[in-house]
């Protein structure tokens, strides 16, 4: 029993560190930096990423052609499809209040850039579908084609999923710790489903390009 106190006093620490770090982050906000965390925020509705998707599976097929570069596609989709599922089982398992629906973070203060939503937000979808197509999309791409480097790309396709995550504790979705947390289990995911499709252009015997 005395372990599941320590354990129970120890999670209610940290959430309340959590809620004190998102509000010291969410308070950063001014008309110009509101703006551009809502662009990031909006990754469903903002057709710009919509072009960014294309864009990189363009070149996935361009650089490895249609077999592998359809079968990391296909990778990709499957691993971001099943984040979305399991992000919401854990929601609904968890039940961690959004910021948004936390009245005490809302009486200190909490700025809100988007309606309300779903009531729970751990752990954030954003952070963890981004991070995870990013991952098993590079990691991919650097198995299958050695001609190139991907470094610039990959660091760059980082940043913008660092930055959706983050865009969400700006926005009022979420607790830093929700942000954190989606970014590794994308991290996860994507190294997992990289090893897929590595697992299965082996199957397949499609040969790397060399």
């Amino acid at each position: 029993m005395e372990g599941v106190a320590e354990i129970t006093e120890t999670l209610r620490r940290l959430h309340h560190l959590d809620k004190d770090v998102t509000l010291a982050i969410n308070g950063w906000n001014s008309p110009v930096s509101d703006t551009i965390w809502q662009f990031f925020s909006d990754t469903n509705d903002t057709h710009i990423w919509f072009v960014l998707y294309l864009a990189v599976a363009a070149l996935v097929i361009v650089r490895l052609g249609w077999k592998k570069g359809l079968l990391l596609i296909a990778c990709c989709v499957v691993c971001v499809v099943g984040i979305d599922q399991i992000d919401n089982l854990v929601k609904a398992g968890v039940q961690r209040l959004r910021p948004v629906h936390d009245a005490d973070m809302m009486s200190r203060g909490l700025h809100v850039l988007e309606v309300p939503g779903k009531l729970y937000g751990f752990f954030s979808a954003h952070a963890a579908t981004s991070a995870s197509f990013v991952t098993c999309t590079m990691l991919g791409l650097s198995y299958s084609d050695k001609r190139h480097s991907y470094t610039i790309l990959g660091v760059l396709l980082a940043l913008w999923a660092i930055l959706v995550g983050v865009s969400r504790v700006f926005v009022g979705k979420h607790f830093l710790g929700d942000v954190l947390v989606g970014l590794a289990v994308g991290v996860a995911f994507g190294f997992l489903f990289a090893w897929i499709y590595r697992l299965l252009c082996n199957k397949l015997r499609l040969t790397r390009q060399l």
